[in-house]
Formats: C-alpha cells, sequence, structure tokens
C-alpha cells in the first residue's frame, strides 16, 4: 500500500518555524525597502514605514512611495 506522501521529498509539506518565518519577513520587507528606494528615490526608514502602513501589495507601494516623493 502507497505511503501517504510520494517518495520525492520536495512534494513534502514544508514546515516553517516561527524564527525562520520571521527572518524570511524581514528579508522580504528589506527587499521591497530596497526595490522601493532604487525605484523611487525615496528613503529607508519612509519605504519601510510605507511597507509597514500597506502591506506588501507592490502596485499601492509604489503609489504610495510617488506621492510621498514629491
Amino acid at each position: 500500500m502507497p505511503g501517504r506522501y510520494p517518495q520525492h521529498p520536495e512534494s513534502l509539506p514544508v514546515i516553517e518555524s516561527a524564527q525562520q518565518r520571521a527572518e524570511r519577513v524581514k528579508a522580504e520587507k528589506g527587499f521591497q525597502a530596497r526595490f522601493l528606494m532604487r525605484e523611487v528615490g525615496i528613503t529607508e526608514a519612509q519605504a519601510l514605514d510605507l511597507i509597514e502602513l500597506i502591506g506588501n501589495d507592490t502596485n499601492s507601494l509604489l503609489r504610495e512611495a510617488r506621492l510621498l516623493k514629491k
């Protein structure tokens, strides 16, 4: 009788610890902040503030960053 999961490890569910998730979220915020800084020319603090307020919707972040830059 076949097992619950296929034999290929890449098809197994990924379990992420709270620390791993926190590190991933921090890295994603840093990536988005650098993207906004490069694309729009706002400061890192401004970019991080926008990410905290808006979340990770790239189009919304770009729109608000452009308004902030004016």
